[in-house]
């Protein structure tokens, strides 16, 4: 994704717009594809349609991870090796296909 940019497009009568040339090619658009808008609290985001079979709770959750880590960017921490290590111990020889449907109920 490039660096963050704002382009302007006026709203016509009937309530359509264009796309910028610039927002098309950086969402990669073409004639015929679908865009998704998402209104919350703060503001208006637009995005390829296709982007839009994400599971909206995965969706919620990264965008109130965004959101904490812009407010509070110190209390960012990596993996210590040892925690590392230990993850790869634990997952050791797992195969994971993220395509792969779930088999039974699944408690959320």
């Amino acid at each position: 994704m490039p660096h963050p940019f704002e382009e302007l497009s006026t709203l016509s009568s009937k309530g359509q717009t264009t796309v910028p040339k610039s927002v098309r090619q950086a969402l990669g658009l073409s004639e015929g594809d679908q865009i998704a808008f998402r209104v919350d609290d703060s503001g208006v985001t637009l995005r390829r349609a296709d982007d839009a079979q994400d599971d909206p709770a995965l969706q919620a959750f990264l965008g109130f991870l965004a959101k904490d880590i812009a407010r509070r960017p110190s209390q960012l921490k990596t993996l210590s090796p040892a925690t590392a290590k230990h993850i790869a111990t634990l997952t050791k020889g797992m195969t994971f296909d993220a395509d792969e449907p779930i088999e039974g109920d699944v408690d959320l």
